[in-house]
């Protein structure tokens, strides 16, 4: 209490028990009723004001020697509570600083003050795993659950979720001392689903994270996205993914990296009409390449519509070199090769590499042109590699030669003669040895 309260409360006492005393002093109290009190044989006689006057002043007297007698105990405690915020602070200048055993014991003497025990366990528990000391922070862990157990529970899913162990930290976090859970509990509970992929139940905890404010807008967002992706990448079936795809915010349905998960998973349950439907809407809300490309490799179906759309696009972006290689396979799937083959060299001639490179190829195959083909798809290697492609050779075409119809239009020994060795070498003895020598001597 501050000393001028005090002061106008000792003054106030003062006035009351000096207008007490007068108003006691007059002789109609006894009205009030009067109040006996017999021992030893004594009857002692007062007025009912007196006795609550008399039995307040010794209340007041008894509070007053019981002040006394304790005003050592609270100043021993406060002062305690005072060095164990000293600690406290202390403790944590060390851990900011680096000196985990320093600031481990500071945390562990501070934790004696009951009011910050929480606080300072659970500092001391992350002192004492930065220095690699796992049974220190088990020990601190144990005490600490007997103190608060929540976060003990908050401590524990972490240290899970270093370890890779997504599993025990949900399990941790499903404990009854923590529901409902507290934001950063949340917020730890979705990194172990996201770790266990089970991206569909993380998904669900995005309004409770909202709401809880634990992460930035931003933050949030992004991992809104990232959930959205793995969870429609992890839909088992068809009605699970459509499913996740419903509960997808529009903004993120038009989103090309989202619109491409979502027709990849669609394409691999063999769900291609949603998917189909899903990039053209966004291709009418946003131009993307990567998008038009994936809906130019779609299997062949809808080859009518497809085209439609592709040609109604192929007006606000002739240039574009996905959108000319989805309309040269549409024009392969219906077997108009000459149209897909100048689709392809303008797709190539706008930059669309080593794809377009390989469709033309399969273009040239399906015509029967080896020789072409294997040229394309060298190019389709060499842009792959980095390399630079090189320019198409067509083949120089065969001259057939007449046939002879007469020995006289034939040339004389047009082979080389082919003689034994053997031969060779008896007609080189026969010159060198004379008219009936024998070949065996040399001549002199």
């Amino acid at each position: 209490m501050k000393p001028l309260t005090s002061l106008v409360v000792l003054l106030l006492a003062v006035a009351l028990g000096v207008v007490g005393a007068q108003w006691l002093g007059a002789d109609d109290l006894r009205q009030y009723g009067e109040v006996i009190f017999r021992h030893g044989g004594t009857d002692y006689r007062s007025t009912l004001p007196q006795v609550l006057l008399f039995s307040l002043v010794i209340l007041l007297v008894l509070w007053l020697l019981w002040s006394l007698i304790a005003a050592p105990f609270r100043a021993w405690g406060r002062y305690r509570r005072k060095q164990g915020r000293a600690r406290l602070v202390e403790g944590l200048q060390a851990y900011e600083q680096g000196h985990w055993q320093r600031a481990e014991k500071l945390f562990v003497d501070a934790g004696q003050d009951p009011e910050v025990t929480s606080v300072a366990l659970a500092s001391a528990v992350r002192s004492a795993r930065a220095r690699g000391d796992e049974a220190a922070a088990e020990g601190h862990l144990q005490r600490l659950s007997t103190v608060d157990a929540g976060s003990a529970a908050l401590l524990r899913a972490e240290q899970h979720l270093t370890e890779a162990r997504p599993v025990d930290a949900i399990n941790t976090l499903d404990v009854a001392a923590l529901q409902p859970l507290p934001p950063r509990g949340l917020w730890l509970r979705g990194q172990a689903l996201e770790q266990a992929g089970r991206s569909h139940e993380a998904y669900g905890q995005l309004g409770a994270l909202r709401q809880s404010k634990v992460l930035p807008a931003e933050s949030l967002t992004g991992l809104e996205k990232r959930l959205t992706l793995m969870a429609l990448s992890e839909a088992p079936d068809v009605n699970a993914l459509a499913a996740q795809w419903d509960a997808t915010p529009k903004a993120l349905r038009n989103d090309p990296e989202v619109v491409m998960f979502y027709t990849h998973r669609a394409g691999e349950l063999g769900w291609e009409e949603p998917a189909l439907l899903a990039l053209e809407q966004a291709l009418d809300q946003g131009w993307d390449e990567s998008l038009v490309q994936t809906y130019g490799t779609f299997p062949t179906s809808r080859l009518a519509t497809r085209q439609a759309n592709l040609e109604r696009w192929y007006k606000f972006h002739p240039s574009s070199p996905g959108l000319q290689l989805a309309l040269a396979r549409v024009a392969m799937a219906e077997g108009r090769h000459e149209q897909a083959d100048t689709l392809l060299h303008g797709a190539i001639a706008s930059g669309a590499g080593a794809t377009a490179w390989e469709a033309l190829g399969e273009s040239m195959r399906l015509r029967g042109d080896s020789h072409m083909a294997a040229q394309c798809f060298a190019n389709a290697l060499r842009e792959q590699r980095g390399e630079t492609s090189v320019a198409l050779v067509r083949p120089e075409p065969s001259v057939a030669v007449p046939p002879r119809a007469t020995v006289e239009e034939q040339l004389i020994a047009a082979d080389p003669p082919i003689y034994d060795a053997r031969d060779v070498r008896d007609a080189r003895d026969v010159r060198d040895v004379p008219d009936g020598g024998d070949p065996r001597f040399p001549r002199i």
